[in-house]
């Protein structure tokens, strides 16, 4: 989040800030994999995404970015496709979590984000 910030605030163009619920961080839905689902899990998720998002707009703000947030109930590589698609977006920041072992094996999410975008992709270490 810091570096899109940065590069947001040195452009002078708003960041959309997008999180996403309803499946596992391995693209499977906890129905898929046999473990009962709450009722409420949907909620539970789509709650937890939308505090990622204004936790991060509210770390922006003080350093003078605009943002706007997008809570999407979808699998994380393709919200952040089709959300700058339709932005018209001229960059997608991804974090590198994931890119390693079997998941950068089985594509993880800067890996799809980085085949299917209509737009440059710059992907950043996370930690």
């Amino acid at each position: 989040m810091d570096r899109a910030g940065e590069l947001a605030r040195l452009l002078g163009v708003k960041l959309h800030i997008v999180s996403c619920y309803g499946k596992s961080s391995d693209g499977v839905s906890g129905a898929a994999r046999g473990v009962p689902i709450a009722v409420n899990e949907q909620d539970v998720g789509r709650t937890r995404a939308q505090h990622n998002v204004d936790r991060a707009q509210q770390r922006l703000a003080p350093v003078g970015v605009e943002s706007e947030t997008h809570v999407w109930p979808s699998e994380p590589a393709d919200a952040l496709v089709q959300i700058a698609d339709e932005q018209d977006a001229q960059m997608i920041i991804v974090g590198n979590r994931g890119m390693t072992g079997t998941r950068r094996v089985l594509g993880s999410v800067p890996n799809r984000v980085s085949h299917h975008a209509h737009c440059d992709v710059l992907i950043v270490q996370t930690g």
